[in-house]
């Protein structure tokens, strides 16, 4: 596979760099605003949402896990609209409902929100796939997961129709080896989320999350295999959860030294640009997620008539 352009490094690394951002204003807010919300962090997971949405089209349908703000970031949205859900603002996505919780979404650019549960994109994406398939509009789902979420019914009752049809989804697992505080290989008989491909007779494909650019090969081939009709494949991409499970989550589950192989996907993908690139994207990001922040703060927050709105769509 040829190597990507320089246009498309310097642009994932943008959008990680974005991201990364957002999760140290996010990290700050909380600890200097009293944030009341929940913020379940994502620094060092950036390189798989990244890589694997710049893979997709605008079209594809994206269903996500509330880590971090990268998939949102990858498929498109600006920071202000991610930054105003966060904060409970009329400028979020969503204009101020689930302020705190990432169920940012556009339909425009495919990002389809979050499920009310953990593992329930799994029937959401299945059921979107299908819709596609049924209009021949050769649309891709991708179902974003962790690896916790592999052991819910609705992964393997899903999987089962997928196959069965030949559905145009990706399963997409990102695993950093943790459910919340209990490491994976206690609750499973093996930590290899990909393994579990066997039994349906898909591809099973794990990649070093960490490389932006190994998830985005990784989910190219897989888009090409669903949009030929050939059906499903499972990527697990195996990343590092460099925080808790929550902004000021203590970790007494984890050693102290457990960073100590450490790999940065921004380090990673920065080797690979020319010059003082890398810089100078970096310092464009935060410009960006800065202003964001600060519109974001300056913005209304919600009457009660949000509640009544985005209940019913007129075709």
């Amino acid at each position: 596979m040829a190597a990507p352009k320089t246009a498309l490094l310097e642009d994932m690394f943008h959008k990680m760099a974005v991201a990364r951002a957002i999760e140290r204003v996010m990290m700050r807010h909380t600890r200097d605003e009293r944030f009341s919300g929940w913020w379940h962090p994502g620094e060092g997971q950036e390189a798989a949402p990244i890589g694997a949405t710049a893979a997709l089209s605008r079209e594809d349908y994206l269903w996500y896990q509330g880590r971090g703000s990268a998939w949102a970031i990858g498929k498109g949205m600006d920071p202000l609209p991610i930054l105003g859900d966060l904060l409970g603002k009329m400028v979020g996505a969503t204009r101020g409902k689930g302020g705190g919780v990432p169920h940012w979404a556009d339909y425009s650019l495919g990002i389809m929100g979050e499920g009310a549960t953990l593992g329930s994109v799994y029937p959401l994406a299945a059921g979107a796939a299908l819709a596609s398939q049924i209009r021949n509009d050769g649309r891709v789902s991708l179902a974003d997961f962790g690896d916790g979420t592999a052991s819910r019914g609705t992964f393997h009752e899903s999987m089962m129709h997928a196959v069965a049809w030949k559905l145009p989804l990706i399963y997409f697992c990102e695993n950093n080896g943790l459910l919340v505080g209990t490491r994976t290989e206690q609750v499973s008989a093996s930590s290899d989320i990909a393994m579990l491909s066997r039994g349906y007779g898909i591809p099973g494909v794990t990649v070093d999350g960490q490389d932006a650019i190994a998830v985005y090969e990784a989910t190219l081939e897989a888009v090409a295999r669903a949009r030929a009709g050939d059906g499903p494949t499972l990527i697990e991409a195996k990343v590092t959860r460099k925080h808790g499970h929550y902004a000021g989550d203590p970790q007494h589950y984890r050693d102290p030294d457990y960073l100590k192989d450490y790999r940065d996907p921004l380090d990673l993908l920065a080797a690979r640009l020319s010059g003082n690139a890398a810089a100078r994207i970096i310092e464009q990001a935060d410009g960006e997620v800065a202003a964001a922040y600060d519109a974001a703060m300056a913005a209304p927050e919600p009457d009660v008539s949000v509640i009544e709105r985005d209940l019913y769509h007129v075709a």
